[in-house]
């Protein structure tokens, strides 16, 4: 059993947040290396050689991390965090999302245009209902009922859905289940954090909230040791 009271799944890789010192599943985290000139280095896709360091997806965890050298404690020596840090992260996890709408796209997994995707949404249920943050919000309001409880990303603008899509700009999408479809949470999840939203409908093993602690706990919060 974790801390808090919650029982441990075995079958789910759990990690610690240097930041906040929450312990759980490391689908909310962003993972992070010490490269060869002794820079933090954010390793998004996790495939980065080196000893792991683990912070919540949160400017402000990321930026706390950063600031009072937890990396150094981590690392269990000095490095060096950049200063831009919760932004690097941003632009990374960006593309991530990007990347993964546009493989979900060449799939036959994604359904753009507000016809197109009501027209799906009534068809049945879609695993993921992604509208621009700057979009109309009276077209946006007649579409989430009929997506039922379906996750809805909206950290995205319409420029940024454009460049996923392969178009100028994007303001509705549908995403059906299977495949790249999960790593398009998980990421827009991540993203949603560093840009204080959130992936509404996610559990809390895919969305940065499960993790996330007040600016108050943050503030006065160093890493706890493992038991």
């Amino acid at each position: 059993m974790s801390r808090g009271g919650r029982t441990k799944d075995r079958e789910t890789p759990e990690r610690r947040c240097i930041a906040t010192g929450t312990s759980g599943p490391k689908a909310p985290l962003v993972r992070f290396v010490v490269g060869p000139d002794d820079t933090v280095v954010p390793d998004i896709a996790e495939k980065l050689p080196g000893r792991g360091m683990w912070v919540s997806a949160d400017r402000d965890a990321i930026a706390l991390a950063a600031k009072k050298n937890l990396f150094n404690r981590a690392a269990k020596r000095q490095v060096k965090a950049p200063t831009d840090l919760p932004d690097l992260v941003e632009r990374l996890l960006l593309r991530r999302v990007q990347d993964a709408l546009a493989l979900a796209r060449k799939a036959g997994l994604a359904h753009m245009g507000f016809d197109t995707v009501k027209t799906r949404l009534r068809a049945g249920p879609v695993a993921a209902l992604v509208e621009a943050s700057d979009g109309s919000e009276p077209q946006r309001a007649k579409l989430r009922p009929l997506a039922a409880e379906a996750p809805l990303i909206s950290c995205l603008s319409g420029h940024e859905l454009g460049l996923a899509f392969g178009r100028d700009n994007v303001i509705h999408a549908a995403l059906d289940g299977g495949g790249i479809t999960d790593q398009v949470l998980r990421e827009a999840s991540r993203l949603a954090g560093l840009r204080g939203h959130e992936v509404v409908g996610t559990t809390d093993d895919a969305a940065p909230d499960g993790m996330r602690q007040t600016d108050e706990q943050m503030r006065g919060m160093g890493p706890r040791r493992e038991g």
